[in-house]
């Protein structure tokens, strides 16, 4: 399976950008799941809530990731929040995970910054981010991908992870 993540700054477009891109993957004829990180207990499957968008959307599955409990759902009681790589070991085999959040994670992965939400960036601080899309130009030295144009966010993608 190859992994690809997206971080940001909560607000900054980051579910917005994984729901457009994902229905351009799932016409490629690719299988993709995705891991949701959250820092909040949550729940899922309503109309409206992110799950329930990505799937809709094209996700074959849909996993949620948080301090208190995963979804594929699993309570975890007493049980230490699981890492990326143990949430990424009950996946079922799929083309391609993407992952929002988990930002320290060492995999490669495009920030989604929006300046006017008066946030600093973090490719400075996380060295795996490989690619910023943005909804102004920037001036850095990664690429910069425009966040509202998914079939070119989408093809990144798919250029990093060997995909295309």
């Amino acid at each position: 399976m190859k992994v690809f993540g997206f971080a940001g700054w909560s607000g900054s477009g980051k579910t917005t950008l994984i729901e457009g891109i994902l229905p351009r993957l799932s016409r490629r004829g690719l299988r993709v799941s995705l891991i949701k990180h959250t820092h909040h207990g949550f729940d899922i499957d309503r109309p409206g809530k992110d799950s329930f968008r990505f799937r809709e959307a094209g996700a074959a599955e849909v996993m949620l990731a948080g301090e208190q409990r995963w979804a594929l759902m699993h309570e975890l009681r007493d049980e230490p929040q699981l890492s990326l790589a143990q949430l990424l070991d009950r996946m079922s085999p799929c083309d391609l995970v993407l992952v929002e959040g988990f930002k320290s994670a060492e995999l490669p992965k495009i920030e989604v910054h929006r300046p006017a939400l008066g946030k600093p960036m973090l490719f400075g601080e996380f060295p795996n981010v490989v690619a910023v899309a943005s909804d102004v130009p920037l001036d850095i030295d990664l690429p910069v991908l425009d966040l509202n144009l998914h079939d070119d966010v989408a093809a990144f993608v798919l250029n990093e992870t060997g995909l295309a």
